[in-house]
């Protein structure tokens, strides 16, 4: 998330009311997570065991919780709490708006596209051309749809990213403050949740096809011409490259890479990468020929154990 206007390192330690390390004038361009961030931006690191992940990242403003080397080129913000700091930045710079319209006066419509009745459309929505648009779909403020979209009934473009800490007390919620984005000739069923990013989109790329209940987590970032059957539920943070298929039921975890045109069976688990240009099945997901002889084996156990009896 880039801010509209740059800011200093003074200016962030103000609105925190936290000290810093760096030269006061240090430019502040935006905040990201740690898979997104930039020079300029912040990253918040709350945890030792993430301490080197961020310093070493590409963002040049560190939001800390301890008292470190900084870096030459960097600048830190020094917290006792930077999840609720990142929260009160996310606030200051994207605040939430109440809507005050079904269809926002800020949205842009493009030309010939069809709105039908009991769609919601959020503030600084962009929808491109000849998109059709079907009943009570929610849009979501700041959402990028292109052109040549259709968007079956009951979908909802931009809900928040299911990222929480856990307190003692209550599970704390990260706020969000990115969008969705929707390229060109992306069709999208019946039910189907896209949740925007923390701090930067989740992407559906160009052509890629959505059956009806598929899920999309927060800054996942889909590709060109794929398709995903339904019921299919994609964590956070996934890519998925370019010509994947990804039929119904699957549930893929957060943070892993999924290979350009790989093919993944119904009912399969994905909890790491997987390498493109293969087809693949079961829980945990692997190879589709590997797991069916893994379940041929299985099968002769009984008969095994029957003839080692006998002995």
């Amino acid at each position: 998330m880039k801010f509209n206007t740059p800011q200093t390192l003074q200016d962030i330690a103000t609105i925190l009311d936290c000290d810093f390390v760096g030269d006061a004038s240090f430019p502040v361009l935006g905040m990201n997570e740690i898979h997104v961030v930039l020079p300029g931006d912040i990253v918040f690191v709350d945890h030792p065991k993430y301490y080197d992940k961020a310093l070493q990242s590409p963002a040049t403003i560190i939001l800390i919780n301890k008292q470190v080397d900084c870096p030459k080129g960097k600048a830190l913000l020094i917290s006792d709490d930077p999840f609720r700091d990142f929260n009160t930045l996310t606030h200051h710079f994207n605040p939430f708006i109440m809507a005050r319209a079904v269809i926002a006066d800020s949205a842009k419509i493009g030309k010939n596209t069809v709105i039908q009745p009991n769609v919601f459309i959020g503030n600084n929505v962009t929808i491109g051309d000849d998109c059709l648009i079907h009943p009570n779909v929610t849009i979501y403020d700041n959402t990028v749809i292109g052109n040549n979209v259709t968007i079956h009934a009951g979908t909802v473009l931009g809900s928040d990213a299911f990222y929480y800490k856990n307190r003692p007390e209550k599970f704390d919620k990260l706020l969000s403050g990115g969008n969705v984005v929707i390229k060109d000739h992306v069709d999208i069923g019946a039910l189907c949740t896209i949740d925007k990013g923390v701090t930067a989109s989740t992407i559906i790329g160009e052509g890629t096809k959505l059956d009806n209940q598929v899920h999309v987590g927060h800054d996942t970032v889909i590709g060109s011409r794929c398709l995903i059957a339904s019921q299919a539920g994609i964590a956070g943070c996934v890519l998925i490259e370019d010509f994947v298929t990804i039929w119904g039921q699957v549930g893929i975890t957060s943070g892993v890479t999924i290979g350009e045109k790989a093919v993944i069976s119904a009912q399969s688990g994905v909890s790491k990468s997987l390498p493109g240009h293969k087809s693949y099945f079961g829980t945990p997901a692997d190879d589709f020929r590997k797991k069916y002889k893994e379940l041929a084996s299985i099968r002769l156990i009984p008969d095994i154990i029957e003839k080692l009896d006998n002995l």
